[in-house]
Formats: C-alpha cells, sequence, structure tokens
C-alpha cells in the first residue's frame, strides 16, 4: 500500500494489480504514461543515462553504495569543440549576433550529412558555429577522428575569412580611390551623440546660473551714509533723527552727480533720498 502514496509509481502499481487480475481492463491512461513514464525520485532511483550526453568514464548509474545523491553532469561533446574554437579564436566572440528569434524556426541546411564536405559550401562567410557543426560533421559522417576534424575545419575557416577581409580591404581601397566618402561609422554617432548630451548639460548650467544673476541683480543695495567702515554705535543715526532728517533706505539707483559745487553732504543726499520717497509714495496712492 505505500506504492500508491508516491504518484510516479501508480502505472506500476497498475501493473501488478493487472498481472494478479484485479483489474481486468486497462485504464484509459495507461499506455500512454507507460510510452512517457513519470521521472523517478531521485532519492530512491535516478534515471539511466546513456552515453550521448555524460562524460567519458562515468557510471550512468548511481552505485549502491554511493551515500550522497547528486545530478550527473550533462556533456557534449559539441561543447568542447565549441571551447576550444573560441579558445584559439578569442576575437570571434566579439563579433556582433542578431539573437532575435523569428515568428518560425528556421529549417536546417539543405546540405548536411555525408554531402557536406566542404565548409564553403554553406557560404563563403561561415560563422562559428558553422565551424563547429562542420567538424561535428566530418566526425560523425566522414568518420575523421575529432582532433583531424577539428583541424581541417579550423583551416578552411581561417582560409574564408582570409579571403573576406583581403576582398574587403581591395573594395576600400577601390572606393577611396574613386573619390567615395563614407559616412561616420556607428562609433563616432555614439560618441556624437554622448558630446551633445554633454552640451546639453553644460547649457543647463548656464542657464540656471544666469538665472541666479538676474534674480540677485535686484537686491536691494543700502547706501548709508558716511563711511561704510565707520561704527558710530548709533550716535549718528541718533543726530540725524533729531534733526529731522528721515532714514531712507530704498537703493540708489543712478549714480550721484557732481555739482560745480561738489558733492552733496550725506545730509542733503539723505533729504533728496526721503523726497524721492515721498513722491513715489504719493504716486502710488493715486
Amino acid at each position: 500500500m505505500a506504492t500508491k502514496r508516491i504518484a510516479s509509481q501508480v502505472h506500476k502499481q497498475a501493473s501488478r494489480l493487472l498481472r494478479e487480475g484485479y483489474i481486468q481492463r486497462e485504464p484509459a491512461w495507461y499506455r500512454a504514461v507507460l510510452d512517457n513514464p513519470p521521472l523517478p525520485l531521485p532519492p530512491r532511483e535516478p534515471p539511466s543515462r546513456t552515453h550521448f550526453d555524460t562524460p567519458e568514464n562515468v557510471a550512468l548509474t548511481r552505485p549502491s553504495r554511493a551515500t550522497p545523491i547528486r545530478p550527473l553532469p550533462v556533456q557534449y561533446v559539441e561543447d568542447e569543440v565549441r571551447k576550444q574554437f573560441f579558445r584559439d579564436h578569442p576575437f570571434e566572440a566579439f563579433r556582433e549576433t542578431s539573437l532575435v528569434e523569428g515568428a518560425t524556426i528556421e529549417s536546417e541546411h539543405p546540405i548536411r550529412g555525408a554531402e557536406w564536405k566542404r565548409l564553403r559550401q554553406r557560404g563563403r562567410n561561415p560563422s562559428p558555429d558553422d565551424a563547429v557543426r562542420y567538424t561535428m560533421n566530418l566526425h560523425e559522417h566522414h568518420g575523421m577522428t575529432l582532433s583531424d576534424a577539428y583541424a581541417s575545419a579550423v583551416a578552411q575557416f581561417r582560409s574564408l575569412r582570409a579571403e573576406i577581409t583581403v576582398a574587403r580591404q581591395v573594395a576600400l581601397a577601390e572606393a577611396e580611390h574613386y573619390g567615395i566618402e563614407f559616412g561616420p561609422s556607428q562609433i563616432d554617432i555614439t560618441f556624437r551623440k554622448e558630446s551633445k548630451a554633454f552640451e546639453t548639460f553644460q547649457d543647463k548650467t548656464e542657464h540656471i546660473h544666469s538665472v541666479e544673476t538676474e534674480r540677485k541683480r535686484w537686491k536691494a543695495v543700502v547706501e548709508r551714509p558716511g563711511k561704510q567702515d565707520q561704527w558710530t554705535k548709533g550716535q549718528e543715526y541718533t543726530r540725524l533723527w533729531k534733526e529731522g532728517v528721515r532714514p531712507v533706505y530704498a537703493p540708489v539707483l543712478n549714480e550721484p552727480a557732481i555739482a560745480p559745487e561738489g558733492l552733496p553732504t550725506p545730509e542733503q543726499a539723505a533729504q533728496q533720498l526721503s523726497v524721492q520717497a515721498d513722491f513715489m509714495a504719493m504716486n502710488e496712492r493715486l
């Protein structure tokens, strides 16, 4: 009865019940579950593995004496070839590659298997994946060892890339000879955008500084009579108050005019400012 509690062993229990005759007819799900059995629980029984995706010299099932239960590593020969290829050609990893998926899955190339004998058959500008697939194709369909297949694929890949490079250099030299001017590259366009963004930041900083300057331009500046560095402890203010001179703290907007008799005295300047203040106040009331 314990096996009924484990969902992955229901089909085994049903098989035993059918064999003993407790169930007369097979359930509707019985054949489907036998064709696609559920995964066993790892602590109970790890699934069997094949040599297709397991490293060499590794047991396909867990020995009975082994106590730690860990999943076996997944390793493909194609991954090892790809790792060695990028180790020998590190700059191939910097080439731009589109990762956008299309609406449909791209069909397999018609030239494959025993028909694929040269790397050029799939184009004059192969990609690193083409070189890796060509290596595996030579190893699987042409009976070559993995090292020989990799050496042949790399040699053909380098030859095709050299042809492409020389053709591009010749085409560029010919175009420049006939006076063709090419536009800026993507790197130059990116630098221009960055410089333009920096200029906007600088303009914004200058604008803020100009606004602050204009705001401070109309700040009241009180021109007090007498010397600015002279401290009279309020005696000068008291003297002017007793003489009836009205103190005015309005800013001086105009430069003092020099009359033939000379500059006005502080008392005269204060009196003139008081008269101007009274005139402005009267206009406001009107």
